[in-house]
């Protein structure tokens, strides 16, 4: 307990895959993937890990939400994410973005989803917080579709609001991202099924998801306990196909990526065997019968 609250929550981690999505004869694109701050004002150290990554010159940011833990968080945030709100971004909101968090008995989150949320404590200012992504640029994929293009290749979107408070309305999405962009992106904070299975079924060659904190709580030999969510606990973090097992050309299969996330509930600053990360994507053109991505850390 003494590492997992001492060394681990703040071992803060990059990973870094290479994935072969885009048609062939495009460039490559650096996508920096960062989910889970769960920021608050005090977090420096976390605040400048942060603003570090935008040495890695990323081509795109994709922030899958629960970016915040405190009522004064959102100045924090911006502060820290600031150099990356210059780079062409996407984001969506999760629970945390929404509901200030509360203690609650860590033994919950190993037993059965009861359908309960935490609704019921003050609001956390997600507005500013929104309103400031898109006066810089990104773009608010919540149950939206957006597209852009970047260094020549056309990315199209389509991203849902957070599925863990059923705040999700695939029917807004019906179809997935535009069909006549390159890549086609899925993005949602909370990996439930349904979501990932609308966006495999309509044409998406990557999904984007953070919330299962990777188990938070790992055992060596074993992995996630939980996901928080009904996806599997061997896909809780990392690079993964979706359905499960799909293989490449498999009809509605997509590249699913689940972020650890970098932070925890303020209630509960615990990781273990379960750093807290960012991963940087590199995504390059796609080669006959490679299905094989790299991935490290670092």
């Amino acid at each position: 307990m003494v590492y997992a609250a001492g060394v681990e929550v703040r071992a803060y981690t990059l990973r870094r895959v290479e994935l072969a999505v885009l048609p062939p004869g495009c460039a490559p694109l650096r996508v920096l993937h960062v989910s889970d701050l769960h920021m608050t004002p005090r977090q420096t150290g976390k605040q400048q890990w942060v603003r570090a990554l935008a040495d890695l010159r990323p081509d795109v940011v994709v922030n899958t939400g629960d970016n915040l833990a405190h009522q004064q968080s959102v100045p924090v945030v911006l502060d820290a994410l600031d150099p990356l709100l210059e780079v062409p971004g996407v984001f969506v909101m999760g629970s945390n973005d929404y509901f200030a968090p509360s203690l609650r008995n860590p033994v919950r989150y190993l037993l059965p989803d009861s359908g309960q949320r935490n609704t019921h404590t003050p609001r956390l200012p997600w507005r500013s917080l929104r309103d400031a992504f898109e006066a810089r640029g990104w773009r608010d994929l919540d149950n939206r579709r957006s597209s852009m293009e970047v260094k020549g290749t056309r990315l199209g979107f389509a991203g849902v609001d957070d599925p863990h408070l059923a705040y999700d309305d695939l029917a807004a999405v019906e179809g997935g991202p535009d069909p006549a962009t390159d890549v086609r992106i899925g993005v949602t904070h909370a990996p439930y099924l349904r979501v990932l299975d609308r966006f495999a079924r309509d044409g998406c060659d990557l999904i984007f998801a953070g919330h299962t904190h990777g188990g938070q709580l790992r055992l060596p030999g074993k992995g996630a306990l939980v996901t928080n969510c009904d996806l599997d606990t061997a896909r809780a973090r990392g690079l993964h196909r979706h359905p499960a097992g799909a293989r490449a050309g498999a009809e509605h299969a997509a590249w699913l990526h689940v972020s650890a996330g970098l932070g925890t509930s303020p209630f509960a600053p615990v990781r273990f065997c379960c750093r807290p990360e960012a991963t940087l994507l590199t995504l390059t053109a796609r080669l006959r019968n490679a299905d094989n991505p790299a991935s490290s850390a670092s």
